[in-house]
């Protein structure tokens, strides 16, 4: 995860979990890292943490 939020250029990424759920990191400075999970600052004045362990893939998304 730190690889993909200090690529240069940024390339936006989708961090999907084992629930289902999928959050779009579309800017590198809304992601925390932490010892056992991340968080995640949403465009929608939210946020949410999420343990590594229910990260089941991190995948690509388009440049809006």
């Amino acid at each position: 995860i730190r690889q993909l939020l200090d690529r240069r250029p940024f390339k936006p990424f989708r961090i999907r979990l084992s629930s289902g759920d999928a959050y779009e990191v579309r800017d590198p400075h809304s992601v925390a890292l932490m010892k056992s999970r991340l968080f995640l600052a949403l465009p929608t004045d939210r946020s949410v943490l999420v343990s590594y362990l229910h990260i089941a893939a991190l995948e690509s998304v388009q440049a809006a």
